[in-house]
């Protein structure tokens, strides 16, 4: 008969069902949320940024082009003369060498080795940068302990002093516990 096992046959194909049912909404919302939903008092923004984005990726294209159809039309017809050959040719020449030349300036890539010097300068300033800071604290820590020394060293001479008999100085003790609570207030 229908035992559990077709139930649970059942139950997969119906989660599996929902499931593109919601991949398919997921995809259509997708689709349409980058399509003219731009906001109104910011859609013309959009669209001249848009429009400059697919010159810009026409531009190399269109001029690459033009260059070729110069070439093919020097080539094709010759009674422009010698001069208006070698004119085109050098235009077309300095054209392309120009963009080379900016192409390579913007997108020079680094060498591994390059990278590696920058890493390793980065890591060595991070270093200095460490010690430093280390060093200082050193130097914070060490004052500290200095001057804690030497007010416990004043507080125990005051206070381990004697009288002429040998006995405790309470007197002494008094004003250093009036100095105390004077320092606190």
């Amino acid at each position: 008969g229908r035992g559990f096992a077709f139930r649970r046959k059942q139950k997969i194909e119906r989660q599996y069902r929902k499931l593109l049912k919601k991949g398919r909404k997921v995809h259509s919302q997708q689709d349409n949320q980058f399509t003219d939903t731009y906001p109104e008092h910011l859609k013309h923004l959009y669209l001249a940024e848009e429009e400059m984005l697919k010159k810009r990726r026409r531009a190399p294209s269109d001029s690459v082009l033009s260059a070729e159809k110069l070439n093919k039309a020097v080539d094709g017809y010759g009674r422009c003369g010698y001069d208006c050959l070698v004119i085109v040719r050098i235009w077309s020449t300095c054209t392309f060498s120009h963009r080379s030349v900016v192409t390579e300036g913007k997108f020079k890539k680094k060498t591994s080795n390059q990278k590696a010097k920058e890493e390793y300068e980065k890591i060595k300033a991070e270093r200095a940068r460490k010690r430093e800071e280390a060093e200082k604290r050193k130097q914070q820590r060490e004052a500290a302990q200095r001057l804690y020394k030497q007010k416990k060293m004043e507080a125990y001479k005051i206070l381990s002093k004697k009288t002429k008999r040998g006995q405790p100085n309470l007197n002494l003790q008094m004003e250093f516990l009036l100095q105390k609570i004077q320092q606190n207030t």
